[in-house]
């Protein structure tokens, strides 16, 4: 393949009627010294670019050559010497790719002309595609839960070194400072007069966000800036799975976008409020999650009374939402309580969290009467979005956050050890697999089956028992829940919150079986579960999984990113 591609070339050649003794170089030309710098270091020695060193060989080579050529050397030194010569021009256009690579002191490869375009950190990539701007910073991410969803929190000192021309322009107009040099003073001094004008330089006027790595285009997005205390940026909870942050000590860069054009775009096309719709599917982006999700799925959570746990205000009849809120802030009903209410000329069967989660609904999408879970607070989103338009569906969200945040707190759930119900039957139910397995086992010493056989009854078995536990947990779980007795694991992961019945599993059930590094299962389950704690053999079992996991995530980014690439 590599030999026809250069026939190719070689026929090309021919037919432009190009001789090949043109394409001898007689001159090299140079690059200009500001590409190949030597930087003096403090020793007084220099630091020098590899491209000096490179042509220096070249140089010496020429020099040489042409000296022997005077004093009429012997044909093999002169042959010899252009050998030579030839090897460092090679070496100078591109180290490596004919004859052996050039090495400098230590060992390492000389880079030559090619090596400084080529790869990531060449020309192109480095300092075309990529270069470091003026008017940014960056600094730790902390929520913002009283934010609007286009707003973002700056540290003052960071706005005031972001914004610094503009405040000194209006110092010196406004006639505060004689000359731009005494404004700078003033800033630096930091004097009451500079924050109010920071205030008013601050307002309409929007900055950038970005969290690295940029995977999409929600990557950065544009807020309007709100100064805080402290040194932290504050982000709204909402734009969290846009950026894919976290607060868990993750960074993000400030960008000032200065010209009134630039400024005008951050406001109409990246401003958060109007990229609500994720790029790749068009479904909400910005959509409660975590403890907001939790907090909602508890306010419209229904809880029947029963004679452990007797419900306030069940049953009772209301005329409207508003005797429903009454009755709740003097505390005669609870947030559960099924009650009835009248809603346009109907009777509805509702609960009173439901009644009150019904005030924030826009009025055409009323009356959600249902438990919301994550996937249905989406929904509930989504044809906000569709039936009322961007502005609507942004006052619902941040109302929605707020609401969520309420109720996850007044709701006080936390996780305890007693919250991890180990299914009555697990013993009886491990017992009868053993016995099951002993039974294989015997077929096998007798020659009934082959081993392979055996070994997928065996682990037939155990995953069916791992299944059967499982079942008988969240079997009894639910009971629970009916009787009036709120798991808040179960809920956790009931409302997509947080958590999975995977690891809920884990946590009360039974671990089940691992898998070896090459892929096979193992067939000695591990039939403890983290609240009873694993023994030694059973923890080392566990480890092939978490190794495997850790491996996978380090080469899957790597992966992934050089297809997104290519």
């Amino acid at each position: 393949k590599k030999i026809v591609k250069r026939l190719k070339v070689i026929e090309a050649f021919l037919k432009s009627g190009n001789q090949p003794e043109w394409m001898i170089l007689e001159v090299i030309p140079v690059i200009p010294p500001e590409l190949r710098p030597l930087v003096p270091l403090d020793g007084g020695r220099f630091a020098t670019s590899d491209l000096n060193d490179l042509y220096r060989r070249v140089i010496n080579r020429n020099n040489r050559l042409k000296r022997l050529m005077d004093l009429k050397a012997p044909e093999i030194i002169i042959r010899n010497e252009k050998r030579m010569l030839q090897e460092a021009v090679d070496a100078l256009f591109d180290n490596g790719r004919r004859g052996r690579v050039i090495t400098g002191p230590n060992n390492r490869p000389l880079k030559s002309l090619s090596d400084t375009l080529k790869g990531k950190q060449g020309r192109f990539r480095q300092n075309l595609l990529g270069k470091r701007v003026d008017y940014s910073g960056r600094s730790v991410i902390v929520v913002g839960p009283y934010l609007k969803l286009h707003q973002c929190g700056l540290p003052k000192k960071m706005a005031l070194e972001l914004f610094k021309p503009f405040i000194l322009r209006k110092l010196e107009e406004r006639g505060i400072a004689s000359s731009i040099k005494a404004a700078k003073k003033f800033v630096e001094k930091e004097r009451p007069e500079v924050w109010d004008i920071l205030d008013e330089v601050i307002k309409e006027h929007p900055v950038l966000l970005n969290r690295a790595p940029t995977l999409h285009r929600l990557g950065i997005q544009a807020f309007e800036p709100i100064l805080v205390e402290g040194k932290a940026i504050e982000i709204h909870p909402l734009v969290c799975t846009a950026f894919n942050a976290d607060f868990d000590g993750d960074q993000m860069a400030v960008h000032v976008p200065l010209s009134m054009e630039a400024q005008l775009e951050a406001q109409v096309l990246m401003l958060s409020a109007n990229n609500i719709l994720s790029p790749s599917n068009g479904a909400p982006i910005a959509v409660p999650t975590q403890d907001m999700v939790l907090g909602i799925y508890y306010l419209t959570k229904e809880r029947l009374a029963t004679p452990d746990h007797p419900v306030r205000g069940e049953g009772r009849l209301f005329a409207d939402a508003e005797e429903v809120r009454i009755a709740y802030d003097n505390e005669d009903v609870d947030l559960q309580a099924r009650i009835r209410l009248r809603w346009k000329g109907e009777i509805l069967e509702t609960t009173v969290g439901r009644t009150l989660f019904n005030e924030t609904v826009p009025e055409p999408l009323r009356f959600v009467n249902q438990e919301l879970k994550k996937k249905e607070v989406t929904a509930i989103v989504a044809r906000c979005m569709n039936q009322l338009g961007n502005e609507v569906t942004v006052k619902f969200l941040d109302e929605l956050k707020d609401l969520g945040f309420r109720y996850a707190t007044l709701s006080g759930l936390s996780i305890g050890i007693d919250d991890m119900h180990i299914p009555s039957s697990k013993e009886q139910l491990i017992g009868s697999a053993r016995a099951q397995v002993n039974e294989v086992e015997t077929q096998y010493q007798d020659g009934v089956i082959t081993n392979g056989e055996r070994y997928n009854k065996v682990v037939d078995i155990w995953a069916h028992v791992t299944e059967q536990i499982a079942d008988q947990m969240f079997k009894e779980l639910e009971e629970g829940e009916q009787g009036g007795e709120f798991n808040p694991i179960f809920m956790m992961a009931d409302s997509g919150a947080r958590g999975s019945k995977q690891q809920i599993r884990q946590l009360a059930g039974m671990r089940g079986l691992m898998a070896k590094p090459s892929g096979e299962i193992i067939e000695t389950p591990i039939t403890s579960n983290f609240r009873e704690g694993l023994t030694v053999l059973e923890y080392f079992t566990s480890t092939h999984g978490a190794r495997k996991g850790l491996a996978d995530t380090a080469l899957k980014t790597a992966d992934s990113g050089y297809l997104t690439r290519r």
